[in-house]
């Protein structure tokens, strides 16, 4: 099984409370992903992540294709970081690490993923096609939504 990793840090001009306040509500993801990657929560969830919540999705991330998802918040460390895991959903493995670290100028936000496809070879083949480039415009719109909102001031 091959395993990818995704890694991206940014600076940004707000404090770990602000920062904690937006990341945590899983209300906010349409906001930070293009259109074509449109989420309907399905679950309950509360306003504020915690450990152990489960969270199902549905998302329209591959040609508008509707995929289930159900992940869970396998860490979390109010307001340093938390760690979303895939417990049903496209991928073999699935885990997204958000950390929030304060600066004498800032945040940095980092977001550490790592990622397995199915599907042996045919995976592999789909995801150097397909996945990785939406992966990338995914946190390219992320990053872009975070810098217009607490771009970097210093």
């Amino acid at each position: 099984m091959k395993i990818y990793q995704l890694y991206r840090k940014q600076h940004l001009n707000v404090t770990s409370e602000e920062a904690w306040e937006f990341f945590s509500s899983p209300y906010n993801l349409n906001d930070i992903t293009p259109s074509f990657f449109h989420v309907t929560i399905i679950s309950k969830v509360p306003e504020k992540i915690y450990a152990g919540l489960m969270i199902s999705y549905q998302m329209k991330a591959v040609s508008g294709i509707p995929m289930a998802w159900l992940s869970e918040v396998s860490h979390c460390d109010e307001p340093k970081r938390f760690i979303y895991e895939q417990r049903i959903g496209p991928f073999k493995f699935w885990s997204h690490e958000v950390c929030l670290s304060e600066t004498q100028n800032g945040l940095v936000v980092e977001d550490i993923m790592f990622y397995a496809m199915p599907l042996g070879w045919l995976g592999q083949l789909i995801n150097r096609v397909l996945i990785a480039n939406k992966l990338e415009e995914i946190f390219d719109t992320r990053g872009d939504y975070l810098q217009n909102k607490w771009g970097d001031k210093i």
